[in-house]
């Protein structure tokens, strides 16, 4: 690329890229693609982005260009890679000067900078460092501030390294330039707090903005810079620093006030000081070890004394406690059980944290953290009012206790309690014998500390389990608090009903669940729509402990199930709306079919409500899991759902509509269990199965689900499936089975087995093309054992079921193999009675026996040669289904299964799908479970001796064990 005629058409190219008319921008976007492998075309970019007279958008687009050039072509084995040449120009060039006025710029080309020091720094680009630390030093402020932002992002990268040779490379580097960094951090700290006091915020904010970078570089060399950082000097004088500096920028928060230019940037350098701490004490733990106990007396100070008071702001509160959290729960702080066996840094740990936390400050804490922090703040408050939905959500939320201060409040709370329970324990108990009996609902200060304490109670409840008989306080207490109708006591309603929904599973008696059930009916009617979210919530705890027992809940479960779907009609918010569908679907699933008189309401709404959520995918997700329950709940009856219900599990499944993404999984799992309680198939069912063959393409996760899918198909109407679809399939599973790990052969495998089993002669027909490998498989030997049963299994089945197919299958591998066939099939039976002990189901073990006795009668001397090993086989399998009766001495195949009988069920057992009763009259034809055993080797056996004449099978039973032969007697007793 000729850079003078070059620069010129690339100008023009960037310039029509960044047009709105996509006439003209398409095109260009085009042009400069088909450039991006041309030599010289990122030394033209770089010439226009450091062109400063040029429109900055164009710059902006041409830093854009390399930025994405560097990772697509500049390693060396990259097709197209740019050329050493090149590239020894461009890193040149990109650190000729500091000097982008534009600061989004700046940022960018500090990032590319860094992205090639990542591959090139130390040993292709040696210079880069030398010339960022002598431009940092420079008295430009501009260049200087651009040099520093370049030095943290190459900094930043290059601490981000993992490889062992990499980090021994970054720990020398920072040996090298740790002195250097921590005098440019002090010294930049020591202008802006003299700035600061000297109230010259302009300057004071110029010098803060360098202060940051220079700790952001400090903090990545201190973090991962150094093996055992507690050996220098220098980073453990400089980690001592911190305190002294956060001291210094927190009193300079309390004098600029909140409304100050630096109030930001400076909150931002607090928070990055106290993330300093927290990286260190989280990589190294001992080496964190001699400053533990100013860490804790520093957070604890801000945090539970007057010392915050008027400089501390929400996020360093959370890091803070953060800080506290990490050094009550570290591993490496604690002594072993056996205290023998404890590493000596440990036991100093955990004597500091012993010193420190003692009764008084422990109890201060445990006091603190619920009286002060536990409260409900005005602006809580004020949601509760105005937006109930958005704040049930956000007292439910999810892992935020490292960002938002309630939650974390909370976690800090749980460790301390949990490693201090004995102090701790009192401490709570004494708040709330404080505040036994109703509160005065014109004193809200007690209303607040009531609704904080009750809370430290349900989180805290596991470690109170000996100290609280909550059912005692659940009825003395409890029950006259959720009786107190005044709308000011909806705080104390809504967290009792929490609290009961924490103890629920931790200590809660059984037999009170009545009593409970009708308090959630009176609460689901109340007035606030907190409370009844809260109650819903709780209902889910209660039906989900193990303790839940249907029969119990049944007098409610109406009123109950109705109240819940006018809740799930009044709520409008998608997050509250998924949140009563999952109690929905909890209740659902537990009462199972006796939910079926109180759906109706709800079946008819899903509809509107799947079609209003079109935008909300989670909300989706949500609806398919109540479908799922919805449909287990109905049995047969779900078919009334079909015109609703396949439309849904259409579009969920089908990998070519963009919502797939979020609900394939649930889709699935509707698809299977609408197919295992349908009654019959019908066209539109059988029609959804289009959307499987893209889905075996996808090779993911969810492949277990699709065979169970199939599988269900085969079951529902193999007839009608397979001569719609076992073609596809025969295609789709060749494919997968070439690549498909031995689990995954299985499966395929059980489907040939399945269908088999259903219609041994449709099934030999449809899967023929798959045959011939497990023909191959069993000859060969195959060495996994879970393969060659199931290879054995579906042989099996063949030979027993459909022995003309076997006889034709016997003579084409016959004639691949260039064998004979009676040959052949001597290698199959010695292969299947040496193999005989990889077959671990007795249904498999009574199959083999019976399908190769199906042989006999016979006068192929083949057959006659195997003769001893399909009589141990038939021996080994007796054994299997054999059991004898202790009052007649005879035995009986326990395998039989004479008729079909509905098995009675307790309340919390779920029934029988329709699948389970076409597998149980499916059985019923199975000669499996059908035909004797015992009956089966004696009528062969009689049968072969009436061939052979007495004398000649007296010959070939002399070929069999004589031990064998007494146990064969044994079994043949009585016939």
């Amino acid at each position: 690329m000729d850079m003078d005629s070059a620069s010129s058409v690339v100008l023009q190219a960037l310039t029509q890229a960044t047009s709105q008319d996509t006439s003209v921008l398409k095109p260009a976007e085009e042009q400069l693609r088909q450039w991006e492998t041309q030599p010289g075309f990122y030394s033209v970019l770089l010439n226009i982005f450091n062109n400063h007279m040029l429109d900055v958008n164009v710059r902006w687009l041409a830093v854009l260009y390399f930025k994405n050039g560097i990772d697509r072509y500049w390693r060396r084995v990259a097709p197209h890679a740019l050329s050493e040449e090149e590239k020894t120009s461009l890193r040149a060039g990109l650190i000729t000067n500091f000097n982008e006025p534009v600061n989004q710029i700046a940022t960018q080309i500090a990032v590319l900078i860094a992205k090639v020091a990542r591959l090139d720094c130390p040993r292709q680009w040696p210079e880069l460092i030398p010339i960022l630390l002598e431009s940092v030093k420079g008295q430009d402020g501009l260049q200087q501030h651009r040099a520093l932002l370049t030095f943290y992002h190459v900094t930043k990268t290059l601490a981000s390294k993992r490889l062992a040779q990499d980090r021994r490379l970054f720990q020398d580097l920072a040996s090298g330039i740790y002195s250097f960094a921590c005098s440019l951090w002090s010294h930049h700290t020591d202008c802006f707090l003299q700035q600061i006091y000297a109230r010259d915020e302009a300057a004071a904010l110029s010098s803060l903005e360098r202060t940051l970078l220079s700790l952001k570089v400090l903090r990545k060399l201190t973090v991962h810079g150094f093996q055992e950082p507690q050996q220098n000097m220098e980073v453990m004088g400089f980690l001592n620093a911190v305190f002294e500096r956060l001291k210094q920028f927190l009193e300079c928060c309390r004098q600029v006030g909140p409304d100050s230019t630096c109030r930001e940037k400076l909150e931002k350098t607090i928070i990055l000081y106290t993330k300093v701490l927290l990286d260190f004490l989280e990589y190294h733990p001992c080496a964190f070890i001699p400053l533990i106990q100013r860490s804790l007396e520093f957070a604890v100070s801000y945090v539970f004394t007057p010392a915050g008071e008027g400089v501390t702001f929400e996020r360093f509160i959370v890091q803070c406690m953060n800080l506290i959290k990490m050094i009550v729960k570290n591993d490496a702080y604690k002594p072993a059980k056996n205290i023998d066996d404890s590493k000596p840094e440990s036991l100093e740990a955990h004597k500091i944290k012993t010193a420190f936390f003692t009764h008084p400050t422990l109890t201060e804490i445990g006091r603190r953290l619920v009286s002060h922090y536990f409260l409900l703040t005005e602006e809580e408050l004020a949601m509760w009012e105005e937006d109930p939905e958005s704040f049930a959500v956000e007292e439910t939320g999810g892992d935020s206790w490292k960002y938002s201060l309630r939650p974390c409040t909370e976690v800090l709370f749980l460790d301390i309690f949990h490693n201090y329970s004995q102090t701790l324990t009192p401490v709570l108990l004494d708040m709330v014998q404080n505040l036994q009996g109703p509160t005065n609902v014109e004193d809200p200060v007690q209303l607040l500390m009531k609704d904080a304490v009750y809370n430290a109670v349900g989180l805290a409840a596991y470690e109170l389990f000996d100290n609280v008989d909550f059912d005692q306080w659940f009825k003395n207490q409890l029950l006259g608090e959720l009786q107190v109708s005044h709308h000011r006591y909806k705080l104390i309603r809504r967290r009792v009903i929490w609290l009961i929904g924490q103890w629920i599973s931790v200590k809660f008696k059984s037999d009170l669940r009545p009593l409970l059930y009708e308090v959630i009916l009176s609460l689901m009617q109340d007035p606030d729509l907190v409370v009844r979210i809260e109650t819903a919530t709780t209902l889910k705890l209660t039906v989900d402990d193990f303790e839940f027992r249907t029969e119990q809940f049944l007098p409610y479960l109406e009123s109950i199930f109705g109240l819940l779907f006018q809740l799930l009609q009044q709520v409008t918010e998608c997050d509250t709306k998924m949140q009563v569908l999952h109690v929905i679907s909890c209740v659902i699933e537990r009462v199972n079919i006796q939910i079926r008189p109180y759906v109706g309401c709800l079946v008819q709404y899903l509809p509107l409500l799947w079609k209003q959520s079109e935008e909300h995918n989670m909300l989706r997700c949500a609806i398919l899991t109540t479908l799922i329950h919805l449909v287990q709940g109905l049995g047969a009856e779900s078919k009334n759902l079909y015109p609703f219900l396949l439309p849904v599990i259409q579009l969920s499944t089908d990998v070519s509509q963009p919502p797939h993404v979020y609900l394939l999984e649930d889709g699935l799992e509707l698809w299977l269990v609408t197919l295992e309680n349908s009654p019959a198939v019908t066209p539109e069912l059988l029609r959804i199965f289009q959307n499987m063959s893209a889905l075996w393409e996808m090779s993911s996760e969810n492949l277990r689900t699709c065979f169970q899918i199939v599988n269900a198909y085969i079951y529902l109407s193999a007839t009608e499936f397979l001569q719609s679809y076992a073609e596809s399939l025969c295609r789709s599973f060749c494919d997968l089975l070439k690549d498909i790990a031995n689990e995954g052969q299985v499966q395929v495998l059980k489907v040939v087995e399945i269908a088999l089993k259903v219609s041994p002669i449709l099934g030999a027909h449809m899967f023929q093309p798959l045959l011939p490998a497990v023909f191959r498989g069993i000859v060969d030997g195959e060495r996994y054992p879970v393969v060659m049963s199931t290879y054995l299994g579906i042989m099996g089945r063949v030979l027993l079921q459909n022995s003309s197919f076997f006889s034709s299958l016997l003579t084409q591998m016959a004639s691949e193999c260039s064998q004979e066939v009676d040959q052949l099939l001597g290698s199959v039976i010695e292969m299947w009675v040496d193999r005989m002990d990889n077959i671990t189901q007795p249904e498999r073990r009574k199959l083999s026996s019976l399908a190769l006795l199906s042989l006999l009668p016979s006068d192929n001397s083949v057959i006659q040669d195997k003769f001893c090993g399909i009589i141990n086989i038939c021996v080994e399998a007796l054994h299997d289904v054999m059991t004898e009766d202790p009052e007649t001495g005879t035995f009986k195949d326990c395998m039989l299964m004479s008729h079909f009988e509905e098995p009675k069920l307790s309340d919390d057992e779920e029934p029988p799908t329709e699948q389970d009763k076409r597998k149980k009259l499916l059985a019923l034809e199975d000669p499996v479970h059908s035909v004797s055993l015992q009956q089966f080797v004696y009528e062969k056996l009689k049968a072969q001796q009436a061939l052979m004449g007495d004398q000649g099978f007296g010959v070939l039973m002399e070929t069999v064990d004589t031990e064998l032969v007494r146990q064969l007697q044994e079994f043949l007793q009585g016939l």
